[in-house]
């Protein structure tokens, strides 16, 4: 479950040829033969890309975001909610014309409550980490947003029993690194004004609510991997399209009633980019489900570190930032260290369900008599 499981022969291969005999040097060798084998083959790039393609899709997210903002929209809770309906009217139907154990009421009465949990913690990590906007800095926001990769290993490991390597743990320092460049270069650039920092009014509260918001997205990205490469891309979409719906259009009908009623959906300045982000939000739910089954939850949490970069870029004519050459040293870091992660698969007991070339993926009542007997013991 690495960042493309079917690479994992090329270098599981150069590990036990040998023997355990082998002395330090032939194994670096073996290591680097290996890297490069993985480096030129397809899998690595198609990783690498469709990575980098939900980080463009992020960064959609963030700019029409931040062209709502800029018209005084303030509505995180209502600003996701045709997302969802969107994923409900999409992927629902779907599942409720399938027969048998892949039907919607089977869905429900065997996962529905954690469905319900999941939705919630993706309703929330949305609602959370754009909040955090109004008591933090976006210096903070940026920084503590990463905060989802020491969870989404916590949980790989602890649910999806992930064993990772010494290059995964490098290539997420270096990664992180990176994203420490883009943060140190907006102070150098001028692109954080000190005027901004005097104005967080309480940057305790926000950063609070930006860790708990990033802690949420490891949490819906561990518990999508679990179902997207145990079920189905359809199930996980349309059951958290269907209770985050209710989820997030019942906590919007409370929080932000009123606030919906003085915004002038009439001006294009305020339709368009609400438009532009439900589009955008569709289709990073939809594309990044794809990513994770290929993948891996942690790869694609490293991978749309450099949307960080790609934000800047279109905010250099949207919202006058500045450039300097320490962003694009930054963006090559983080890429370092997404390639440095994708050289060395993980292990995992779902390993094989995320392998192409394994056999049929075993029906739901085998792994609910799995976790039956394993409770059993």
């Amino acid at each position: 479950m690495g960042c493309f499981s079917s690479s994992e022969e090329l270098l599981s291969t150069n590990y036990t040829e040998h023997g355990e005999g082998q002395t330090c040097g032939n194994k670096v060798k073996q290591l680097v033969s290996g890297t490069s084998r993985v480096v030129k083959s397809r899998q690595f790039w198609k990783a690498v890309l469709l990575g980098q393609f939900i980080s463009l899709l992020l960064c959609g997210c963030a700019v029409t975001s931040g062209l709502l903002s800029n018209q005084g929209v303030n509505i995180p809770t209502a600003q996701s909610f045709l997302n969802y309906v969107l994923l409900c009217v999409t992927f629902t139907p779907v599942l409720a014309c399938r027969r048998g154990d892949k039907n919607i009421v089977h869905n429900l009465k065997t996962w529905g409550w954690k469905y319900i949990l999941i939705s919630i913690a993706d309703v929330e990590a949305n609602f959370l980490v754009v909040s955090a906007y109004q008591y933090t800095t976006v210096t903070s926001v940026q920084l503590l947003d990463c905060f989802s990769i020491p969870t989404v290993l916590l949980l790989s490991c602890l649910v999806l029993r992930t064993r990772y390597k010494p290059l995964n743990y490098v290539g997420i320092l270096v990664c992180l690194l990176g994203m420490g460049g883009l943060v140190l270069t907006d102070f150098l650039s001028g692109n954080v004004n000190v005027k901004d920092v005097s104005k967080a009014p309480n940057k305790v509260l926000g950063d609070m609510l930006c860790i708990a918001g990033a802690s949420l997205y490891g949490v819906s990205n561990v518990a999508e991997e679990y179902v997207v490469k145990i079920y189905d891309k359809a199930d996980f979409l349309g059951m958290v399209g269907l209770f985050g719906s209710f989820v997030n259009g019942i906590q919007f009908a409370i929080t932000e009633r009123n606030r919906l009623g003085e915004i002038d959906f009439s001006s294009y300045q305020i339709l368009l980019p609400l438009i532009g982000f439900t589009v955008f939000q569709y289709l990073l739910y939809t594309c990044m489900t794809i990513v994770i089954q290929q993948t891996s939850a942690t790869a694609v949490n490293i991978s749309i570190l450099s949307a960080d970069f790609y934000t800047l870029l279109f905010g250099l004519y949207l919202f006058k930032y500045e450039f300097h050459i320490l962003y694009f040293l930054s963006f090559v870091l983080i890429l370092s260290g997404i390639a440095i992660y994708s050289c060395q698969t993980t292990e995992s007991q779902h390993a094989d369900i995320s392998n192409t070339t394994s056999p049929p993926t075993p029906s739901r009542e085998s792994y609910e008599q799995m976790e039956e007997s394993s409770v059993d013991d």
